[in-house]
């Protein structure tokens, strides 16, 4: 019989106009992986923050290893012997490995510093957890992956033995996730127990032992692996059976519609900066940008968008250059940019949801006549945008911080994709949105594609890049590694590409 070490009972959480977590009742074996599966805005995180004293649950009780507990800060979580590795490191860049670890401990007896023996300390437990780190390294100088077992070292190194991981693989290219899971399993095998927090199926079939999904703050069931699918686990995160498979028809491109030469543009780190990035887009093919997020997709798309000058290089639309031109001008040449942030460049959270549609197009028909704006024309477009898009609101009057973050992306999401145009540069598109909702976007895109669009997609979800795109290139600080046929390609060869590294033939 499975042993009990966590067991949360009838736990709530509410904030303003939101449910985030109802009466959950869930339990946790001790030495087992267990995934929390479902959506964004399903309660995963919450639940999770509230068992690491971040937030106060405002109903019910957790249960601690066979007695109640009450967590009310990191510090109250650690001394119980849970850890959390966030899905943004908590880590200081010009801080050496070992001292990230030690750091904030106490230190009893001598008031100097035992630096050699806090070293010793540190290496053996990575050597314990088969982690290859020199501790001697700043950790600005390493990899993704490898600041991630640092998390991992400095959270086993202050005496967790419950470890909670929210989305950890989402900044990581395929191989570091494989690293990660082996890393998990070492940690389970030697029994520690793992909540492992997710909304991606095949991670969660591969690395769990039990399974439980939540979905608008409720815990819908919990199940052992064994005898799941993923269709299963879909159909449990949405309430209805949902069909992600991409359809769609052989690509048979046109003429070049958008292409980049030579472009260099700063970005906010070396990292982040192109450098010399050179490729084209045909009508009626979708072009991928793979690549972990901060390798320069924001200037990429800046540049392209005409939201940042470039130092150097040049942008043309079917053949014209357009380098120069501002924003609106590049709009007028049937261009559509779906920026990746929602909230600071795709909306004025301010603004009804009707000046928000006509944002790009307020100073034309049927948005404007004679010079002034038609505030009916404006409603009734808005109306007919949201209704195609599905998107959820009391009506076109509502101001758009009002709206989930779902919905405001179907909102942007219409805007752009309803004006059809030639170019399409899409960021992040299903960033934030439910499973029926992708399956939605997808479709939308591929009709894009099919009505003669150029489309260039930049996406960190490497599944949604490889299953959408027709070729696909991947960017590795600021330079393009290489072009891959994604229909062919092992996601292996693409990861190394990811990870800076020429495919081994």
């Amino acid at each position: 019989m499975p042993q009990e070490i966590l067991r949360f009972e009838q736990v709530s959480k509410f904030f303003p106009g939101v449910v985030a977590n109802d009466k959950v009742d869930l339990t946790i074996y001790k030495g087992e992986i267990h995934s929390l599966l479902g959506e964004n805005g399903a309660g995963k995180s919450t639940l999770m923050n509230i068992l690491y004293g971040l937030y106060k649950a405002d109903g019910g009780q957790i249960y601690y290893e066979g007695r109640p507990v009450s967590i009310l800060s990191p510090n109250d979580a650690l001394k119980h012997g849970i850890g959390m590795i966030h899905q943004h490191f908590m880590l200081i860049p010009n801080f050496t490995v070992w001292e990230n670890v030690t750091l904030g401990q106490k230190m009893e007896g001598s008031p100097v510093l035992p630096v050699t023996q806090l070293k010793q300390k540190v290496q053996e437990i990575a050597g314990q957890l088969h982690m290859n780190i020199d501790v001697n390294q700043l950790v600005g100088e390493l990899s993704v992956g490898v600041q991630q077992k640092v998390e991992i070292l400095k959270a086993i190194y202050r005496g967790a033995r419950l470890l909670i991981l929210d989305e950890p693989t989402s900044v990581l290219t395929p191989q570091e996730s494989e690293e990660l899971f082996v890393t998990l399993d070492r940690l389970k095998g030697d029994g520690c127990t793992i909540i492992f927090i997710s909304h991606k199926l095949n991670e969660v079939m591969s690395i769990s032992d039990r399974v439980s999904v939540l979905r608008d703050g409720h815990l819908i069931e919990t199940r052992d692996k064994e005898g799941c699918t993923p269709a299963m686990m879909t159909a449990l995160m949405v309430g209805r059976d949902v069909n992600l498979a991409i359809e769609k028809k052989p690509c048979i491109p046109g003429e070049v519609a958008l292409e980049v030469r030579d472009l260099c543009a700063a970005g906010e780190t070396h990292a982040s900066t192109l450098k010399h990035i050179s490729f084209q887009v045909r009508a009626g093919e979708i072009v991928g940008i793979a690549g972990v997020d901060g390798n320069g997709q924001g200037a990429l798309s800046n540049a392209i968008a005409g939201i940042q000058k470039p130092e150097s290089g040049t942008v043309l639309f079917r053949g014209e250059d357009v380098t120069a031109e501002n924003v609106r001008r590049r709009n007028e040449r049937k261009f559509s940019y779906i920026p990746a942030d929602r909230r600071g460049e795709g909306l004025t959270l301010d603004f009804k949801l009707f000046e928000n549609i006509a944002l790009t197009q307020y100073y034309k028909e049927p948005c404007s006549k004679k010079g002034l704006l038609n505030f009916r024309g404006m409603r009734e477009r808005a109306a007919a945008y949201m209704k195609d898009f599905n998107v959820k609101a009391p009506n076109t009057e509502a101001e758009a911080r009002n709206l989930s973050g779902g919905n405001q992306q179907k909102l942007v999401l219409a805007r752009e994709i309803l004006k059809r145009p030639d170019i399409l540069l899409v960021v992040q598109p299903t960033w934030g949105l439910d499973i029926g909702a992708c399956e939605f976007v997808y479709q939308k895109i591929v009709e894009e594609r099919d009505r003669g669009a150029a489309v260039l997609l930049i996406s960190t979800d490497l599944e949604e890049v490889r299953n959408l795109s027709d070729r696909l290139l991947v960017l590795f600080e600021g330079q393009i590694m290489g072009e891959v046929d994604p229909a062919v390609a092992r996601v292996e060869d693409i990861g190394q590409l990811m990870a800076g590294s020429q495919i081994q033939q």
